[in-house]
């Protein structure tokens, strides 16, 4: 399997946001309010008259319902088996916005292509009691400075919520990775926007630290 960056993801999730006639518009704002925004883009990125409020708010408590009642016939803890059954029931699957596939293995994975943002791709696994999905952003000999992008890490993490950058050793390289961790009780709709989360934070921390690299975005 061929290892890009997230900086390849991001190119394509911009072509594609484009090619559906989307323009971008920069916003400064606390980022106690990233979630709200965030639900906000998603909101506007559908025509104004495609779905009238009384539809959306009544399909979005179909949704809850449905999520709720699947989350509740499945174990108390998840297994990866459990995982990939639920989620390629849910409606991110059936829509084509993510693929899916079972890893085997002595521990099973997940491996997710979120099609939304330009086919990237996430890994999901158990690990004890808790879920962990993690994307790659890019090796660590491309960034320019380490010690000043590490800093900056450090002081800017609050702006992409429920994930985390961190430095891993993936075929002998140390790259950089992001991550978001959940407990392995939690819902099937809390992992389905934790997965969301992570693939929007990966493109939106891409745009945020591409001028720290070496091959800009």
């Amino acid at each position: 399997m061929e290892r890009r960056s997230s900086a390849y993801y991001q190119r394509r999730h911009r072509e594609r946001l484009r090619e559906q006639g989307l323009i971008k518009k920069e916003l400064w704002v606390l980022s106690e309010y990233a979630d709200e925004l965030a639900a906000i883009e998603r909101r506007m990125r559908q025509p104004r008259e495609a779905i009238p409020q009384a539809e959306r708010v009544r399909q979005e408590t179909q949704r809850e319902q449905v999520m709720s009642g699947m989350s509740m016939q499945s174990s108390p803890l998840w297994t990866a088996l459990a995982l990939h059954a639920a989620l390629a029931a849910s409606d991110g699957v059936g829509d084509g916005a993510i693929s899916i596939e079972l890893i085997d293995g002595a521990e099973p994975g997940l491996y997710l292509t979120m099609h939304e943002y330009g086919d990237l791709p996430l890994f999901m696994a158990v690990v004890g009691r808790q879920i962990v999905v993690e994307a790659m952003m890019w090796p660590v000999s491309q960034v320019r400075d380490t010690a000043r992008f590490n800093e900056e890490l450090l002081r800017t993490h609050r702006l992409f919520p429920l994930s985390t950058l961190g430095i891993e050793t993936i075929d002998g390289e140390a790259v950089y990775i992001m991550f978001g961790a959940l407990s392995a009780s939690s819902t099937l709709t809390d992992v389905l926007f934790e997965i969301e989360t992570l693939a929007d934070n990966v493109i939106r921390a891409t745009e945020a630290y591409e001028w720290h690299l070496q091959v800009a975005a």
